[in-house]
């Protein structure tokens, strides 16, 4: 399988301006620019659509964990906050909240270690990830 988007970029880096389109056109020139990025500007930004494909990812990976584990989850509820640090994003950190009927937690953190480290875009980051989880 495999997925794309595009990036079109105008101008330079701070007074520059540019769009974001996805395969599924769920983002479709979408605007992003310095201000949306290191400010308050409307748009997106790369590290809001990091923390986004973060968190859906840990949630997926969690989800199928569960199940594998004998339970179903009612409700996973993630957020994800992506630092960026003089051009370098330093950590991601993921808060989890989820509601699993019968699960102990003992073996519900067992299967938080395990998305966190296993999930694809965990995986892909090469940056310290660290989740703070609870089970309602």
């Amino acid at each position: 399988m495999k997925r794309n988007a595009t990036a079109n970029w105008i101008g330079s880096g701070k007074e520059g301006h540019g769009v974001l389109s996805t395969q599924s056109t769920v983002l479709n020139k979408t605007q992003y620019s310095f201000n949306s990025r290191f400010e308050e500007g409307i748009g997106t930004n790369p590290e809001e659509l990091v923390a986004a494909a973060h968190a859906g990812c840990f949630s997926m990976k969690l989800s199928f964990n569960i199940g594998g584990a004998g339970f179903v989850p009612t409700s996973i509820d993630s957020s994800c906050v992506i630092t960026l640090d003089n051009g370098v994003i330093t950590s991601s950190h993921i808060t989890v909240q989820a509601v699993v009927p019968g699960l102990d937690q003992a073996k519900f953190d067992e299967l938080v270690a395990d998305a966190e480290a296993n999930c694809p875009i965990s995986k892909l980051l090469n940056t310290k990830i660290s989740v703070e989880a609870s089970l309602a």
